[in-house]
């Protein structure tokens, strides 16, 4: 039992050490196409919404609304200019952030100005310059694929 334990353990080190040796090959066409410098990085304006100065009351109107704020976010990501959006817990009026793959604060604010939730005052903006990695670019056609078909 234990030599069969240490002869398993030998292989999994080994496949591991072999792994680990193996190093990813810089792919400069695919760098670009994300609109990444030569160190894989790249511009976004990262974006916090918080609780705005009106609540939507339940009903119609707030259904229509998110209905609406899920819609523009698809569209905006099918765009390529959101790279990721996501709801946050509501800690101190934080209620979800964008990420956009644009160059300046005011081409962000153009993007969010078409939000029902900002339209209506649910949710207020909150703008950043962010430097990250352009392999965030990818996120959406990936989240696609892990999608469990209803």
């Amino acid at each position: 039992m234990m030599k069969n334990l240490c002869a398993a353990l030998a292989l999994v080190t080994l496949a591991l050490s072999a792994q680990a040796q193996t190093v990813p090959l810089y792919d400069g066409e695919l760098a670009r196409s994300l609109g990444g410098d030569d160190n894989g990085m790249r511009r976004y304006v990262f974006v916090v919404l918080r609780t705005g100065p009106n609540k939507v009351p339940a009903g119609k109107e707030r259904t229509d609304m998110f209905e609406g704020h899920m819609a523009n976010i698809q569209r905006l990501a099918n765009e390529g200019k959101l790279a990721y959006a996501g709801p946050l817990d509501g800690v101190d009026g934080a209620r979800g952030i964008f990420i956009f793959a644009v160059d300046s604060i005011d081409e962000a604010k153009k993007f969010v100005a078409t939000d029902p939730v900002i339209i209506k005052g649910e949710m207020v903006a909150e703008y950043h310059t962010h430097f990250g990695s352009a392999g965030l670019m990818m996120v959406n056609q990936l989240h696609t694929r892990i999608i469990k078909p209803k």
